[in-house]
């Protein structure tokens, strides 16, 4: 297929929906990236002034003494309210909390990033409160990782194409291997990638996703997402990525 007329049918795919993003190409070299110049961070020593919280019902989202906890009953985004272009690597460290709490279910460490609204002026995320409900995101255009969703038995990742209950999923992005679970009150190193075509997503210095995108979202904001949960988030940074 000439180059033009297969530049045209990824548009068209992505648009439409009937892809959600391309695997990468098992022949293709998959390069390396590394933290370059850091951009933002966060200790949670001074509150959630560089956050945005959208609660579906009544929870705690606080952040003090080095760690931010989200202890909510229902749909939770805690939104970073810095915009991000990439291309950008996310770090942080998060642990499912089981001490017997109400909402200590051990479930749904999930994330957007470089998420965009296409309603909203200018694409901005926040322009634009939510109630929390996860159905309220479907048109945004974002990449999103649940990890150990439905009750700690899927992990999956999607990318959204901005349109009303239609999140799609690839059978590949549908994990069920209990090793890519969580695990209670351990804490995992989580990085996010997005440089260019080059999207990944890891738990603990393993991938679990890698995904080149013919139509990458390159500009937009990171959220962690959550349901009837109880996390614990610390060691926010944002940097640069850097190949090689």
């Amino acid at each position: 297929m000439p180059a033009i007329a297969r530049r045209a049918f990824l548009y068209l795919a992505l648009s439409t929906g009937i892809i959600a993003a391309a695997p990468v190409d098992a022949a293709a070299p998959s390069p390396a990236y590394r933290p370059g110049p850091l951009l933002y961070s966060d200790d949670f020593t001074q509150g959630l002034d560089q956050w945005q919280v959208e609660m579906h019902r009544p929870g705690r989202v606080a952040a003090q003494a080095g760690v931010m906890e989200i202890d909510v009953p229902a749909g939770t985004s805690v939104w970073f309210r810095h915009p991000l272009s990439g291309p950008v690597l996310i770090e942080y460290e998060a642990q499912a909390v089981s001490e017997g709490g109400p909402n200590d279910r051990v479930s749904d460490l999930n994330a957007f990033w470089m998420a965009t609204d296409p309603a909203a002026p200018g694409g901005d995320v926040l322009a634009r409160t939510r109630s929390g409900k996860f159905e309220d995101y479907d048109t945004l255009k974002t990449y999103y990782v649940g990890q150990g969703g439905n009750w700690n038995k899927t992990t999956r990742f999607r990318r959204y194409i901005g349109r009303q209950d239609d999140r799609p999923l690839l059978p590949e992005n549908d994990r069920q291997d209990p090793a890519d679970m969580l695990v209670p009150n351990r804490w995992q190193k989580i990085t996010l990638l997005a440089a260019g075509p080059t999207v990944r997503y890891f738990r603990d210095e393993k991938m679990l996703f890698d995904y080149n995108d013919p139509e990458p979202y390159t500009r937009g904001h990171f959220a962690i997402r959550t349901t009837q949960s109880h996390l614990r988030i610390r060691r926010f940074r944002v940097y640069k990525a850097v190949a090689g």
